[in-house]
């Protein structure tokens, strides 16, 4: 029998077929785009980008790309930028910050914070304190390229610049502090001669006093985070706490320029300049302040705030590059290219399952999918609306509750400390979250079809033989088993694929910092194992309502997919929305912090990545079932192809 089937095989003639002409073209796509945005990136060969791993105390490591110009030589020194991601951030998201700097003519080291991308965890230092007293790792890297002349022979230590967003921001802030203080060691000079705060003023304070930094600061004029701010007394009735013209902490930020240079403070009463140059650059006692028009997520990616950051460091370093302007910028194109490679590489999961199911051994295990196309009736509407209403009445309510319960059942990652328990920190609400609506969802659909919508004769399909097989769920142990062998062939290859573009060209797929794929290593594979489990509940009750249910009537095929895309992301899309219209209409965020230090703003801005996978989710589970004839293949595949993406991109507290 071996022998036969081993004849069939070779007397069939493999055709590539629709499939295959797809999955090449995408391919095709993917190698263009990726190719072009790395000629941006490295500034079409006149930057060499390197990864680094680099051993600071403890044993930690901290993982950096280099960005070197060609003008950087030993004889012609360049100043180096030292650039710091956010809290749930890897370096990927600061590139565009990198690769500006860099084709100026910049050396810049683009670092993953400590417990993100590819950085270790740090071994002593929790939370918030990573980047106030290690400063994500910058601390002693700064020292040992400062301390030892031959590692990086063509930087101009006089002129090291470190800037970041948010905790990144603060990171940086945290440096001009630092090494003010270590000055005594170093004969009363900072080792780092300027720096710039994006979106990050919580931690302007009096040990500002210590640097002797130049810095400047740029805050989002709607800044989400304001409510955490300083009240101006003395600013006019109504001054949002975002504005930075009134608030205490540009006040602060400014006047310790001004004492340093020996010059009249700013009272409260009077408004800061946007813009204006205070103190001298050649002295260290620079300061200037930006309000740029946007809010906290998108600052990193406007064209606006990226030129004043690179407008300040060629005043503060003195150093520019004549030939091209701070407003001149070409990181929009290379992040267009990679939202082209994106888009493709989740479009090409689909041809590429149907190319493996040209495989006999795969072949054997697909059936038939089941269509409904008779119109629903009235009773069957109603039901089908009243339990959308609960279902996602359920995911809006439960969803902030569930950071808290991260707490009781996830201690160690809520509180920052490293645990091989379900370590990431932010993810591990989503994952409570994802197990409950899930199973309530589920719930609330086969109650429904129990109680109100058990099948009559002739309503249905003919061939159909019962509820179980029309929702995809029937199948053999053996077909199961070669449909999630099939799966896990399909989220190989695209990783793969992903793994062989990235050491080709230095460049993931990613969309802003909305959604990314960047190259995977061992610890988030051994993340996945744990995480996958707990959302494949959400993700397979989805496949099970959308292919038993959601896809039923006599609608175009694609305007009951939207419906259902729009459908599955309404209960979350309720909280993004009530915490906007709050936010313009009040100037405060509906959801900020509670009591036990529970910060749900920041759970809150994690909508705007889940959104979007979760409006996708329908889609491709209607695909996988139209392709397999079953509702398992699909959230198998995307399960582990969208969580790998976010745990690959989240803060994760893993003991080094």
């Amino acid at each position: 029998m071996e022998n036969n089937a081993i004849e069939e095989i070779k007397g069939k003639k493999f055709v590539l077929g629709k499939a295959g002409l797809w999955s090449i073209i995408l391919i095709l796509v993917i190698m263009i785009a990726s190719l072009f945005a790395s000629l941006i990136q490295n500034d079409f060969g006149n930057v060499d980008i390197d990864t680094v791993y680099f051993e600071a105390r403890d044993n930690q490591i901290v993982a950096y790309d280099i960005y070197k110009p060609d003008s950087a030589t030993v004889d012609d020194k360049a100043p180096l930028m030292i650039v710091i991601a956010g809290f749930q951030r890897s370096r990927e998201t600061q590139g565009h910050v990198a690769l500006e700097f860099a084709r100026r003519g910049f050396v810049v080291i683009n670092i993953d914070p400590y417990s993100q991308g590819d950085s270790s965890s740090s071994s002593a230092v929790q939370g918030s304190a990573i980047a106030t007293v290690e400063g994500y790792g910058s601390f002693d890297l700064i020292d040992y390229i400062y301390d030892n002349d031959d590692v990086y022979p063509f930087v101009d230590k006089d002129k090291i610049g470190v800037t970041g967003h948010s905790a990144g921001g603060n990171a940086a802030y945290q440096a001009a502090v630092y090494f003010g203080k270590d000055s005594v060691n170093n004969g009363g000079v900072s080792k780092v001669n300027s720096v710039f705060i994006s979106g990050y003023v919580l931690s302007i304070a009096s040990d500002i006093t210590y640097s002797k930094s130049n810095m400047g600061m740029d805050y989002a004029l709607y800044d989400e985070g304001a409510f955490r701010n300083s009240i101006n007394v003395d600013a006019p009735e109504g001054t949002s706490l975002s504005d930075v013209t009134w608030m205490v902490e540009s006040h602060d930020f400014v006047n310790s320029g001004l004492v340093k240079a020996g010059l009249p403070t700013i009272g409260y009463g009077t408004q800061i300049e946007i813009g204006k140059i205070y103190g001298n650059p050649n002295l260290g006692n620079m300061r200037q302040v930006f309000n740029t028009e946007t809010i906290h997520a998108f600052q990193p990616y406007s064209t606006e705030a990226t030129g004043k950051i690179i407008r300040f460091f060629e005043i503060a370093l003195d150093f520019t590059n004549t030939d091209i302007s701070y407003s001149n910028q070409v990181w929009i194109y290379k992040e267009i290219l990679t939202t082209i490679s994106l888009v493709a590489s989740l479009t090409m999961i689909v041809p590429i399952g149907s190319l493996l199911y040209r495989i006999p051994f795969f072949e054997k295990s697909k059936k038939d999918p089941i269509i409904i196309t008779q119109k629903r009736t009235h009773k069957r509407l109603i039901v089908y609306i009243v339990v959308f209403i609960i279902s996602a009445s359920f995911a809006a309510l439960t969803y902030l509750p569930s950071s808290q319960l991260t707490f009781i059942l996830f201690p160690k990652a809520s509180s920052s400390v490293n645990t091989w328990f379900f370590p990431q920190r932010m993810t591990n609400a989503v994952a409570i979250w994802a197990v409950m609506s899930g199973l309530f969802s589920a719930l609330m659909f086969f109650l429904s079809h129990i109680l109100f919508m058990r099948p009559k004769k002739g309503v249905y399909t003919k061939g159909l033989k019962n509820e179980v097989d029309l929702w995809g769920l029937k199948i053999s142990l053996k077909d199961f088993g070669k449909t999630v062998l099939l799966g896990l062939s399909v989220v190989v290859i695209y990783f793969s694929t992903l793994m062989l573009v990235y050491g080709l060209f230095h460049v993931d797929y990613r969309f802003i910092f909305v959604m990314a794929a960047r190259r995977v290593n061992l610890k988030s594979v051994i993340q996945l194992l744990m995480y996958f489990p707990l959302f494949f509940v959400f993700y397979f009750s989805n496949s099970i309502r959308v292919n038993g249910s959601q896809m039923h009537g006599k609608l175009h095929e694609n305007v009951k997919l939207l419906l259902a895309g729009l459908m599955n992301i309404s209960g979350l899309a309720i909280i993004l929305l009530v915490q906007y219209i709050a936010f313009f209409n009040t100037g405060t965020i509906a959801f900020t912090e509670l009591s036990d230090g529970t910060t749900q703003w920041l759970y809150v801005n994690i909508l705007f990545t889940l959104l979007p996978v979760m409006f996708l989710m329908p889609f491709f589970n209607r695909w996988f079932y139209k392709l397999s004839g079953n509702s398992y293949l699909g959230p198998i595949i995307i399960t582990a192809i969208f969580i790998l993406l976010a745990i690959s991109n989240s803060v994760a507290y893993i003991p080094n």
